[in-house]
């Protein structure tokens, strides 16, 4: 029986690397690991365990999957990062030193349970989740 492990890689196609790069390491913390724009148009950024990958649009890679992507037809729908927990109003002043608009936190259910996570939008306007897994609840004496 095959079972997942955890996700390995997600690829979302851009026509604007540079601004995703930017946000996805600059507002993030993700690490270009490979670069390959002239032969596929792709870019590999480290997520913790897992890669982003960035396919620009106008590549012969990019260029089979269609139009770019636009409010009106992203990739997908949303992906969730798991992060490492901070408070929710650290969250909140990082987000908004780098200019990002955040919705608010809710408790949603994810892989390792539940958590409180909001979401926030990428340059492409891809729809990204921020999660921090909730601590278990203590059952005392």
């Amino acid at each position: 029986m095959i079972r997942v492990r955890m996700i390995d890689h997600l690829v979302l196609r851009t026509d604007q690397p540079k601004a995703m790069i930017r946000f996805y390491s600059e507002v993030l913390g993700c690490t270009v690991e490979r670069s390959l724009p002239a032969e596929t148009g792709l870019i590999q950024l480290r997520a913790g365990q897992s890669l982003i990958d960035l396919v620009s649009v106008n590549s012969k890679l990019g260029r089979s999957g269609g139009p770019a992507p636009s409010p009106e037809g992203n990739n997908m729908d949303h992906f969730c990062l798991q992060i490492e927990s901070l408070s929710e109003e650290e969250i909140h002043d990082w987000l908004g030193s780098k200019g990002i608009e955040a919705g608010t936190f809710e408790v949603r259910y994810g892989a390792e349970g539940f958590g409180r996570s909001l979401y926030i939008k990428d340059p492409d306007g891809n729809t990204v989740e921020l999660r921090c897994v909730m601590a278990e609840p203590h059952s005392g004496p």
